[in-house]
């Protein structure tokens, strides 16, 4: 009897220093996502008073305007503004969720490489897509990733190479997916209120080697800019 009891003792010990442990985790959790949705309740406020402030006057001037070059242009404005809004509640619906359900939504979610021809038609650069290999096979967490890739190499041509040709590169094979942005020189100078910070390539950075991928980016011979990522299978 008296064995048993004191190997009960040391039992309980263990089992509630276990339980403080979970409980010490849960806390740490709610406090990561009470600070996810606080944050991603401010990204809405700023960016959404921003970019409808830009759709509505983008209207605003479709409706004055008289030549039918600026009429196109403030309809392209619009219907950009428009998506960026929607892209944009997208992302902060996936900001308030847990991150259980962000991994389960990755997981299962419709993989972006067959949107790819579309990102590349609407990017506003003169770029070619070349794809090899089967896009079909890549799980839909590391096309996403691929498709973040594009998306900010696009960007990026678009800002700092105004008028630059681009090639975007995919090749599917069974060990992964390799993506490139390839740009030429800049035709024009940029617009210095377009130019970023670079936060864009550091998160995007994060997100490659989250995967287990890396992320390689660098001027060009004869001028232009590569940017190349690896992304395992």
């Amino acid at each position: 009897m008296r064995s048993r009891r004191g190997d009960a003792v040391p039992a309980a010990r263990t089992e509630r220093a276990e339980r403080a442990e979970r409980e010490r985790h849960l806390l740490a959790e709610q406090a990561r996502a009470e600070e996810r949705s606080a944050l991603a309740a401010e990204i809405h406020d700023l960016v959404t008073h921003r970019v409808s402030l830009m759709v509505l006057q983008a209207g605003a001037l479709r409706v004055s305007a008289e030549q039918p070059q600026t009429q196109a242009a403030a309809d392209a404005i619009r219907e950009t503004g428009a998506q960026a809004l929607t892209e944009l509640r997208e992302v902060i619906g996936l900001l308030r969720e847990p991150p259980a359900t962000l991994l389960a939504a990755a997981e299962v979610g419709e993989a972006p490489p067959g949107r790819l021809s579309a990102l590349v038609t609407e990017s506003g650069v003169r770029a070619v897509l070349v794809e090899d290999g089967d896009p079909g096979r890549v799980p839909a967490v590391v096309g996403r990733a691929a498709y973040r890739v594009v998306q900010e190499g696009l960007t990026n041509v678009r800002k700092h190479a105004p008028g630059a040709a681009a090639t975007v590169t995919l090749g599917y094979g069974p060990d992964g997916v390799r993506v490139s942005v390839r740009n030429g020189p800049a035709a024009s100078t940029p617009d210095p209120a377009l130019v970023g910070s670079g936060t864009g390539l550091l998160g995007l950075r994060e997100r490659v080697e989250l995967l287990g991928g890396s992320l390689d980016s660098g001027p060009c011979d004869g001028g232009g800019f590569l940017l190349e990522a690896r992304l395992p299978a």
